[in-house]
């Protein structure tokens, strides 16, 4: 098979295996980590260990924010994605990606609720002024637990704002994001209170996560956003159609895609036998991670892999692929708790394919129906707003 930017097929593998069995190894036989320089042997003197190059920049002017083109998703490390391994590890794999160029980390409020936050100020904290950890507010969460209710009032996302910084261990947050639009409190009064925190030094950009083109308006023209963050990939692209995608191209706003990979599907590693942990998975509640739907939409995932067969990519990579070809200032950011697959993510920038051929593979995707809707009723009724 032909080799990518100095990196075969099986030196991917070598490397992949290697850092699968260091996720197991004792603290004392980390030597595949690159966070330990004392050691000899470690991925900062590995040159076929994938590292991130180049920037992107997210928002335009004043709200400008220079970050590299993949980001990390924090969230599946505590909450809503079964199994997870235990702290210390998820730590390790965090100052991995650290090493290996990624800037932008992203959490909330919500995810644990608090404990996701707790684990990236514990874990990244030591890094200031390398990288950066955003996070969201307004879903409503009373004694460390969530309500199911959006609170975006002025009192609310200054108090957010203030336990956000504790938890993180920092004296600013680098983005602040309305993670779900308050149908009580308008875009308008949001905007505003962000201002203020920005002229506090609390906080230096903000975005906004699900909502519609004409509230993205009404927001930016109170206080600029930097980004959008909605779920973006091959399965679900109607950011393409609703105007928000037009919107962050008109006014210079950057976009965060997440669950680029569609919650791991598109890995091709989930199937219609796939059991989700009752107690921490979300995707058991998903009509689209139902097994029939698993069943029929195993094509779309199919499609991926026999693309990625001719270009020696991974469905995975496939899929950060197209999102990362789509625009300059679309920055993913797939989470997970493996080293094989942070050194998977990062490899999706190494290959570079023809318009026409990403086209094609758009084609032969949306040829074929996607089967169950990637939220419940009620998590439906919280975006687009």
């Amino acid at each position: 098979m032909e080799e990518k930017k100095g990196i075969s097929r099986r030196g991917f593998l070598k490397t992949a295996a290697l850092a699968g069995a260091a996720l197991a190894m004792p603290a004392g036989l980390d030597k595949v980590f690159a966070v330990r320089p004392a050691k000899a042997d470690t991925s900062r003197n590995d040159t076929e260990v994938a590292r991130i190059q180049g920037h992107r920049i997210l928002g335009s002017g004043k709200a400008a924010f220079e970050v590299f083109a993949l980001g990390f998703g924090v969230m599946g490390m505590t909450y809503n994605r079964s199994q997870h391994p235990d702290k210390k590890q998820c730590i390790r794999l965090l100052h991995e990606a650290v090493e290996r160029g990624v800037t932008l980390f992203d959490t909330a409020i919500i995810y644990g609720p608090l404990t996701n936050e707790n684990l990236a100020g514990e874990a990244l904290s030591e890094f200031k002024g390398r990288i950066n950890v955003t996070t969201k507010f307004g879903h409503e969460v009373i004694d460390g637990k969530g309500t199911g209710r959006q609170d975006s009032s002025r009192k609310t996302v200054r108090r957010y704002c203030e336990d956000s910084l504790r938890r993180l261990r920092l004296e600013t947050l680098p983005m602040f994001y309305q993670h779900r639009a308050d149908p009580d409190t308008p875009a308008e009064e949001v905007a505003q209170t962000i201002a203020e925190l920005m002229k506090e030094g609390k906080v230096q950009h903000w975005g906004m996560c699900e909502v519609s083109a004409e509230t993205i308006r009404r927001a930016h023209a109170v206080c600029p956003l930097t980004a959008i963050q909605s779920e973006y990939h091959l399965m679900h692209r109607d950011v393409e159609t609703n105007g928000v995608l037009d919107v962050c191209r008109e006014l210079g706003i950057g976009f965060v895609p997440y669950s680029p990979i569609n919650r791991g599907f598109l890995g091709g590693c989930i199937n219609e036998y796939t059991v989700f942990d009752p107690t921490n998975d979300n995707r058991q509640t998903l009509p689209r991670f139902q097994p029939e739907a698993i069943r029929a939409n195993t094509r779309i995932v199919n499609v991926l892999q026999q693309f990625g067969r001719t270009h020696g990519m991974t469905s995975a990579q496939v899929a950060l692929g197209w999102l990362l070809q789509k625009e300059p200032w679309i920055v993913p950011i797939p989470g997970t708790t493996k080293l094989s697959h942070l050194e998977e993510n990062l490899r999706s920038l190494d290959f570079n394919l023809a318009a026409e051929e990403w086209r094609a593979l758009e084609t032969t995707v949306a040829a074929i129906p996607v089967v169950g809707n990637r939220y419940n009723a009620e998590q439906q009724r919280q975006v687009g707003r």
